[in-house]
């Protein structure tokens, strides 16, 4: 489902929040296959996120983590719209769409645990996961400052002509800076194909996006500044997310330019798990909870046919995957202390520089 910025989707002037019908858009229809894999993609990312809290509260993931438990079916849809070969640039929360990407379950985990065999070799943390040979090319900790950056492979892919898209996630709070602005201008200039994704929860941190800024729609009121179409989609239907996606992704693949996407989640914990997150009214987290992308999938995949047992089959083998992932992860081996002067520079070293 996307609708336009003119269209109210939520009454962000009052709480709790208004959610969408959970019955989601009937003019979406989509192979069985497909149906199948966002559900896995669903699982998957939600089983890992839950076990990396579990972690984080065992005292074992070095440093804080930021996790997307209750919006995984913006990262799910458009993992599976995207190629293998395209590129993906996300915010600090950005465990969901690592592993969107492909990248490693016990790679994720030991990276957080701060272990050789992450993917980082245990040197960037939660903040900072990247899988370059897989596209993902990084979660940045500064708000906005990749967005700039996905300009950046969207062009290198615009001149090679390899059909490679760019797909850039960020939060509701980097619409009000500097970068969010100069990033949609340059890539509306040049036609770059890359596309925009506003994961909107709501809060920027602890600060309620709508206290703070002058349009409902922080993201898609602003694109038609720079000539786009303003796009809001329902971020917890993994089908509308999806379909909202693959038209993007093709369309930016074609020529056609970038896009901007806002869609519309909800982080059901705190900003990070440092933060209880006991700002937000208790009616409006029951009113998210309660239109979780899981249960509201889980309920219209099995209104569509598909078998119970199926879906618990599915959930298991995801169950057994994060277990054997979380035994490799806990016994991967502590980086050498040597480790620490190297991948600084160009060549791998620090020593030319001294």
């Amino acid at each position: 489902m996307s609708i336009s910025a003119e269209e109210e989707l939520y009454d962000y002037a009052t709480r709790p929040a208004r959610v969408p019908d959970p019955q989601g858009d009937p003019n979406i229809d989509l192979p069985e296959e497909t149906r199948l894999n966002l559900y896995r993609r669903l699982q998957e990312l939600r089983q890992v996120e839950k076990r990396a809290y579990d972690l984080f509260m065992q005292n074992l993931v070095k440093g804080t983590s930021h996790l997307s438990l209750g919006m995984e079916a913006v990262s799910a849809g458009f993992g599976e719209a995207m190629r293998d070969d395209d590129y993906v640039f996300a915010t600090y929360r950005g465990h969901a769409h690592t592993l969107s990407k492909g990248a490693s379950m016990e790679a994720v985990l030991a990276e957080l645990l701060g272990r050789a065999n992450g993917l980082m070799g245990g040197k960037g943390g939660s903040m900072h996961l990247s899988d370059a040979e897989r596209g993902m090319m990084g979660s940045y900790a500064i708000i906005g400052a990749h967005l700039t950056l996905a300009n950046g492979t969207a062009w290198s892919a615009q001149m090679r002509g390899s059909g490679q898209v760019t797909i850039c996630f960020f939060g509701d709070g980097t619409t009000n800076i500097g970068a969010f602005h100069e990033a949609l201008n340059f890539a509306a200039i040049w036609d770059l194909p890359v596309v925009f994704v506003c994961e909107n929860n709501l809060y920027m941190e602890y600060t309620p996006i709508d206290f703070i800024t002058a349009v409902s729609h922080p993201a898609a009121d602003r694109a038609s500044a720079y000539g786009l179409e303003p796009i809001v989609v329902d971020g917890n239907d993994v089908d509308a997310v999806y379909a909202i996606a693959k038209q993007a992704i093709d369309k930016a693949r074609d020529g056609g330019g970038p896009s901007l996407v806002e869609a519309i989640t909800y982080r059901s914990g705190g900003h990070s798990r440092a933060d209880p997150g006991k700002y937000r009214p208790a009616e409006e987290v029951e009113a998210w909870k309660n239109y979780d992308p899981i249960i509201v999938y889980h309920q219209r995949l099995l209104a569509r046919g598909f078998s119970e047992a199926a879906l618990t089959e599915i959930n298991n083998t995801i169950a057994d995957q994060v277990d054997r992932a979380t035994e490799g992860a806990k016994n991967g081996a502590q980086p050498p202390l040597e480790s620490i002067f190297t991948e600084l520079w160009a060549d791998g070293g620090s020593e030319w520089r001294n």
